[in-house]
């Protein structure tokens, strides 16, 4: 299934065209903040699935066309983030890059993006007021953990996985020996984190080390990948990841960028497809 965020934080599930209005499935007092409901949702959806199911013949339906998506996350507890998970891009940034020599994300582990940086297709980019700093878009695969848990066995990652979305990764580059701003500063920004047009349920991406991965600036592209080239694929960093930290439902892991790597100004448009997942498209301001 597609589940969605609409209009004003309402829960849907995008179906043939159609925006399934959900949220009445959702309980009393979680349902008026699509952040928790969503938690709610993923923290449930094993028992939930079958009335959201049932509820596609029987539920209000909007046309996709008519709705305002949001972020299909709102509340995550954590956003975590793989640097350096694809070899090619590993020195493309010269000496703009943070990541040194060739550690990986397997050497590094991983640094945290502020939840409040998460966006969506109808609020879009909105690039801060910093005349002569260089913002640049980085395509990624997200995931959303759905069972949570510490210590998970490789071999067991993929079943804590609730769902996948699109994500762009906006980074403001360093200057170096001039502005050398911490990595997750750089790329917390608000809205410096769009995920979208919605989750995907892992039921239906059964491998996601086999999904084409693409991003244009302006209809030109820019970023071209498949995810069989992470150095790290999913199982082994919600294993890395947990083995430091609790993960909860609704955390989101930014699985890393591939190669092509390049600047965005305001007044671009900038699009990504993750295969089996969607396409997102998205305003800079």
């Amino acid at each position: 299934m597609k589940i969605c965020v609409f209009d004003t934080r309402r829960i849907g599930v995008v179906n043939d065209g159609f925006v399934v209005d959900i949220t009445s499935l959702i309980p009393v007092g979680c349902d008026q903040d699509a952040g928790l409901a969503m938690n709610w949702l993923i923290r449930n959806w094993v028992s939930s699935r079958p009335a959201v199911s049932t509820g596609l013949a029987t539920l209000p339906k909007i046309p996709l066309s008519a709705v305002k998506l949001r972020s299909p996350v709102q509340a995550p507890k954590h956003v975590f983030a793989a640097p350096a998970n694809y070899q090619k891009h590993i020195g493309e940034l010269g000496a703009q890059a943070v990541t040194k020599g060739s550690r990986t994300a397997r050497e590094q582990g991983f640094f945290l993006k502020a939840p409040g940086s998460i966006t969506g297709i109808a609020e879009g980019i909105v690039l801060p007021a910093l005349p002569g700093r260089r913002f640049d878009h980085e395509s990624e695969l997200a995931v959303i953990i759905g069972t949570g848990g510490k210590n998970i066995p490789r071999a067991e990652a993929l079943s804590h996985v609730f769902g996948y979305s699109c994500l762009v990764d906006l980074t403001m580059r360093i200057e170096p020996g001039h502005r050398e701003e911490e990595r997750s500063m750089r790329k917390s920004f608000s809205t410096f984190t769009p995920i979208g047009p919605w989750i995907v349920t892992a039921d239906e991406v059964p491998n996601p080390q086999v999904l084409s991965n693409k991003l244009w600036v302006n209809g030109n592209l820019k970023q071209q990948a498949n995810t069989k080239d992470m150095i790290v694929a999913v199982d082994e960093l919600i294993e890395l990841i947990s083995a430091v930290i609790e993960l909860s439902p609704g955390d989101v892991i930014a699985t890393g960028t591939p190669e092509g790597v390049g600047p965005v100004i305001q007044g671009d448009t900038l699009e990504i497809e993750i295969e089996n997942v969607g396409r997102m498209g998205l305003l800079i301001q």
